[in-house]
């Protein structure tokens, strides 16, 4: 059986299982043949999915998983378990059940993640594949059925008796398999994973003669696989937004660095550029063999984008490549733009957008100025003040007080009764005073109380500060 659905798996049949058993066990089972090639794509496409969102270095791992190397990429959804809550939650809506594990090894992350079945991503934290592998059966450690049926008849039940046996009686009588798959989960050695990507991406590739392991080395190198790559996008009238650079090491192991651009480009000494800044990351072992560059996504270049191109002109400064240069270094996330957004409370008329996207129509009204440093939420404050309508006279926040020299406002604003939430200066009050005010020590704060001063129907009178003027 190589697959079985859970209402089968409930009645005891399990994958491994001879049909004839499985019948004798279950009367009238169904029985398909399976589809190992069509099976086969499907593992591809999924390792494909994962590699354009969570690590480059992605691989199929017949009959019933896949393999990602997250070194270096866990950061981008701030750990290994939002990552891979992320990934569960995404392939669990495409309406297929999974079970995902992250561990030093690969061996111990395929164990825990197909014996361990909590329903929940799984974590084994540094250091902790043997604790993690001892409690497990042998089988977890991807030998053949027929060797750890043997093994469990000679008593070995649990990975952690395996361990402590002595080597050689065993590995003479099942040979050099069984203790390499033990120290491939163990970490004692290594086990490369030989990373896939889609065949019609543009791709260049350079072995090397002799294995190199300097940064010199390496930039000879990318610079000649970006020209190699810009030229195959030339052709194709495309450009690239994410591009991946595999190193292959003489030991088998594979790595990877990612950049992405915020739009389509094409020029190899701008890809050149941001490859080698990420040079850091790069573990070069005892020498790297050969270097492969592949545009894991692409565009086609924008109307403007071309005719710059085919003119030959320069059309204002390069924005984009600052900005790709300081969003492969500090992360995309980290790096925006904010823009106007209609809304009648201060704290929701900016938007972060991406750094390089097109400008809206909403603009900010001069007569009416805002704070350079908003404070969200709002921080309450003790005040003295007259009402209804005077400023504060004198304010306490964060433990300091404030004299206040002088005042203007106030600026009434009305809350938006339609929108539901908000933080407790936020509703279910709708009326703000707004004043701007400086302290006797020359700083500029914006203050508002929630209410008229006059009815407490439109707030309880209290005091927030909201922000403060450069």
């Amino acid at each position: 059986m190589a697959a079985v659905d859970a209402a089968a798996r409930r009645l005891g049949v399990f994958p491994g299982m001879t049909v004839t058993r499985a019948r004798a066990l279950v009367a009238g089972l169904e029985v398909a043949d399976a589809a190992h090639e069509e099976y086969l794509e499907g593992l591809r496409r999924l390792a494909l999915w994962a590699g354009r969102r969570y690590s480059p270095v992605v691989a199929a791992d017949p009959p019933d998983g896949i393999w990602i190397d997250v070194t270096g990429c866990a950061h981008r959804f701030d750990g290994e378990k939002p990552m891979l809550k992320d990934m569960m939650r995404r392939i669990a809506a495409s309406g297929m059940a999974c079970q995902a594990a992250v561990a030093d090894t690969a061996g111990c992350a395929h164990a825990v993640a197909r014996l361990v079945p909590s329903g929940r991503p799984s974590v084994i934290e540094p250091g902790g594949a043997r604790a993690a592998l001892s409690i497990l059966p042998v089988s977890a450690l991807r030998i053949e059925p027929g060797v750890s049926e043997e093994l469990r008849r000679m008593g070995f039940e649990r990975v952690e008796q395996l361990i402590a046996a002595p080597r050689a009686p065993l590995a003479k009588r099942f040979g050099r398999q069984l203790y390499k798959r033990l120290d491939q989960a163990l970490g004692q050695i290594s086990e490369p994973i030989e990373p896939v990507f889609p065949v019609e991406l543009p791709r260049a590739r350079r072995g090397l003669l002799e294995p190199i392991g300097t940064a010199e080395a390496f930039v000879h190198v990318i610079d000649d696989l970006a020209d190699d790559i810009t030229a195959l996008m030339v052709r194709e009238g495309i450009g690239a937004r994410t591009l991946d650079l595999y190193f292959q090491r003489v030991d088998g192991h594979s790595q990877a660095i990612r950049i992405g651009t915020a739009s389509p480009v094409r020029d190899p000494r701008h890809i050149g550029r941001l490859l080698s800044q990420k040079l850091g990351e790069v573990d070069p072992g005892l020498g790297v063999e050969a270097m492969t560059l592949v545009a894991s996504l692409v565009q086609p270049l924008a109307a403007s984008q071309l005719g710059s191109i085919l003119s030959g002109e320069r059309r204002g400064p390069d924005i984009s490549a600052i900005v790709d240069t300081l969003a492969n270094r500090f992360g995309r996330r980290r790096l925006f733009r904010t823009q106007p957004r209609e809304s009648a409370m201060p704290e929701r008329e900016v938007e972060d957008v991406p750094a390089l996207s097109a400008t809206q129509g909403t603009s900010w009204d001069d007569d009416l100025p805002r704070p350079s440093r908003m404070i969200i939420p709002p921080e309450p404050v003790e005040v003295m003040a007259m009402l209804p309508d005077h400023p504060p006279a004198m304010f306490i926040w964060r433990g300091k007080r404030h004299r206040v020299a002088q005042a203007d406002g106030p600026e009434r604003l009305h809350g938006e009764w339609c929108r539901e939430g908000g933080h407790e200066a936020d509703t279910p009050y709708t009326v703000r005073d707004y004043f701007q005010v400086e302290t006797a020590t020359g700083g500029r704060y914006w203050i508002f109380r929630l209410g008229d001063g006059e009815r407490s129907a439109t707030g309880p009178m209290r005091w927030f500060i909201h922000g403060a003027f450069a």
